[in-house]
């Protein structure tokens, strides 16, 4: 799917519909200090463990895309409900 990069859109801080530029967002490194890591790391000795069992998953077909939305008035960013998409692609 083809976006374009500047879409004139609503400012929730603006309180107006302004240009807003948009930026790809990628999956940042998860903190160690999350429960679910601890939990891994308690749990992660020998054996099956149960919901970290190393079953082959595979990935979905479509990912949903991950987008925040800047505004060039005010610089402040925000984030939407997204859309599930195969390839996402920034024109323009």
């Amino acid at each position: 799917m083809k976006y374009p990069k500047k879409v004139r859109t609503y400012c929730k801080y603006c309180n107006k519909h302004t240009i807003h530029e948009i930026e790809k967002v990628g999956k940042g490194k998860q903190s160690a200090l999350r429960w679910i890591n601890r939990q891994k790391k308690r749990r992660g000795k020998v054996g099956n463990l149960g919901k970290f069992s190393k079953v082959p998953g595979g990935d979905k077909p479509t990912k949903r895309v991950n987008i925040r939305w800047r505004c060039t008035e005010c610089g402040k960013a925000h984030h939407r409900p997204t859309w599930r998409v195969k390839r996402f692609e920034l024109v323009g």
